[in-house]
């Protein structure tokens, strides 16, 4: 298999963007020692007002390294982050690799079921968890057993005004208390652990090739699993981020954290790209659109990454309340299709470019991106980033090309892509082809100019507020339900370009469908995002031959019926 040799793609790009980004040579770890050298005076983090500088970032860091060296991080040891979007997630991000260890990224609210098997899977005994959740860590199974779980109190970072308001004996204090914070016994806290002195600067730093983060991906099969994510493949799609918005000033720049940061979109456009620029992150610990305009009035956002619901929802909410968001610049929505509707509403609202980007956990995450400029193509999800590589082929035979023009399955190839799967070397070898090729399991078309249009989906996950859902793991559970004998779960199309999760059910005969009940079921096993907006009963599931289910078929029989309506 030989690389294409033209790259028609890269006329198309915006003024001043490269074809290529330079090698990488520093780690993560050198990136932010860089900006917090450099932007020591400039803020770095703001959190509901409270502000943290570069040059202060920089010891918390160092402290929380020494801290976790202390507890026996060591290199190549795997440390658990379970945290919403806060300073402390920064911090503890950049310490992890400090030391040469390995950051595991989980969403705080999965439930256990979910978050058992990545630790049966990861090993991590060292876990850094919002105190909301820490507790409930504890109650794992025996088998899963830590050496260390270190809470974190979000509200110790906001301003001690907002503290003290949070204390105070009235219901709405309370109420907003107990939706921040938690008690957690029997572990340390995240004041403790920082309490130790800057670590020593003879201790050794990682290597570029090392391993930096495993990102927990449903991948092309359905399957939870981590995506090896080097200091080198994070490093290079910052860069590579870096590279495709023209007119950034580093040092300057406002961006905002409303993506979650245990999310790969989150984790590079937020942690490691708006660092390694000087930024000023705005931290939001959830999404929530007064928090959004009240940051604004007051620092308004340059950058500000997200997926399309919440652009349509600033952009409705700041005409209302007249929040002026003209600051913003530059938009790039991701993981899930942007239609043009709302890009022609942000950037009315704005008067920025608002593109839409393509990636995969497994690319780190973005791989392809619509030009900032004049040449985007709304519609589409662009054309490949700055040394980065794609090739559509047969998926029955992926080492053909198909005729330009027609369908096929995207395979890309850049510095940007994973090194394989946390030890499952037989799935590795189904998605990493010889020559450094990805197989992304999605169906695309390629116009003359390289501009990618998403047509299908080889894996059949489902996309569902930005998140990827696998049928396998929702239909496992409600095969579980009551009076349920089969099921088959797909993604019905929403006008916003995300989709419903919508179980179809054939029933054991015992009782009447109860959706309710089956919905009860899934909420106890599954996080919210996962459970079922619709289940439908069929009499039947249609299968292949040898007795697949065809999901499909099940999908466009609900769509052409309106039974998932």
């Amino acid at each position: 298999m030989t690389a294409p040799t033209a790259t028609p793609w890269t006329s198309q790009y915006a003024d001043g963007v490269p074809h290529h980004i330079a090698p990488v040579t520093e780690t993560l770890v050198d990136v932010i020692t860089d900006s917090t050298t450099r932007y020591a005076k400039r803020p770095a983090l703001e959190f509901f007002g409270a502000e943290t500088s570069y040059g202060e970032l920089g010891e918390q860091i160092s402290r929380a390294a020494e801290g976790l060296r202390r507890v026996g991080v060591t290199a190549g040891d795997r440390v658990a982050l379970v945290l919403p979007n806060c300073p402390q997630h920064i911090v503890a991000f950049y310490a992890v690799l400090r030391l040469g260890a390995v950051v595991v990224e989980h969403n705080p609210l999965y439930t256990d079921r979910e978050m058992r098997h990545q630790f049966e899977d990861h090993g991590a005994k060292i876990v850094i968890a919002w105190d909301k959740v820490a507790a409930r860590l504890q109650t794992l199974p025996a088998d899963i057993a830590f050496d260390t779980v270190i809470s974190v109190d979000l509200t110790r970072s906001m301003p001690f005004s907002m503290r003290l308001k949070l204390r105070l004996p009235v219901p709405k204090a309370r109420e907003a208390r107990s939706a921040l914070t938690g008690a957690a016994k029997g572990t340390t806290s995240w004041e403790t652990l920082t309490s130790a002195r800057q670590l020593s600067k003879r201790h050794p730093r990682p290597a570029v090739d090392d391993l930096a983060v495993l990102q927990y991906t449903s991948g092309t099969t359905g399957h939870p699993k981590g995506a090896m994510l080097t200091h080198a493949n994070l490093a290079a799609n910052a860069a590579q981020g870096r590279a495709w918005v023209p007119g950034l000033t580093p040092g300057e720049e406002t961006v905002y954290a409303v993506l979650p940061m245990f999310h790969a979109y989150g984790l590079t456009l937020c942690v490691t790209f708006a660092m390694s620029i000087g930024a000023r992150l705005v931290l939001f610990p959830r999404f929530d659109v007064d928090l959004v305009l009240t940051a604004a009035r007051k620092h308004p956002p340059t950058f500000l990454p997200a997926v399309p619901p919440i652009y349509e929802r600033l952009a409705a909410a700041a005409t209302e309340k007249k929040v002026d968001l003209r600051s913003v610049r530059f938009s790039i929505s991701g993981a899930m299709t942007l239609p043009v509707t709302t890009v022609d509403t942000w950037e009315a609202v704005t008067g920025g470019y608002l593109v839409e980007g393509y990636g995969l956990t497994e690319t780190s995450p973005v791989a392809l991106g619509n030009p900032i400029g004049p040449t985007r193509r709304p519609g589409t999800v662009g054309v490949p980033f700055p040394s980065t590589l794609m090739r559509v082929v047969d998926p029955e035979s992926p080492t053909d090309d198909v005729t330009p023009g027609e369908k096929g399955e995207l395979l890309l190839k850049g510095p940007q892509v994973f090194q394989g799967y946390w030890r499952r070397p037989d799935e590795t070898g189904e998605v990493l082809l010889p020559g450094g090729w990805f197989r992304t399991g999605d169906i695309v078309t390629v116009d003359g100019d390289g501009f990618v249009t998403i047509v299908d989906r080889i894996k059949e996950l489902i996309i569902t507020g930005g998140f990827n859902v696998s049928p396998s793991e929702v239909e496992s559970t409600v095969r579980q339900a009551p009076g349920v004998r089969d099921a088959a779960v797909v993604g019905i199309p929403r006008p916003d370009g995300s989709e419903d999760v919508v179980a179809a059910v054939v029933l054991d005969g015992s009782s009447p469908l109860d959706e309710s009940a089956v919905r009860d079921h899934c909420r106890e096993h599954l996080a919210a995002y996962k459970v079922p907006k619709r289940v439908v009963e069929l009499d039947e599931l249609p299968t292949s031959l040898i007795g697949k289910v065809l999901r499909k078929k099940v999908r466009d029989g609900l769509i052409d019926s309106g039974a998932a309506s």
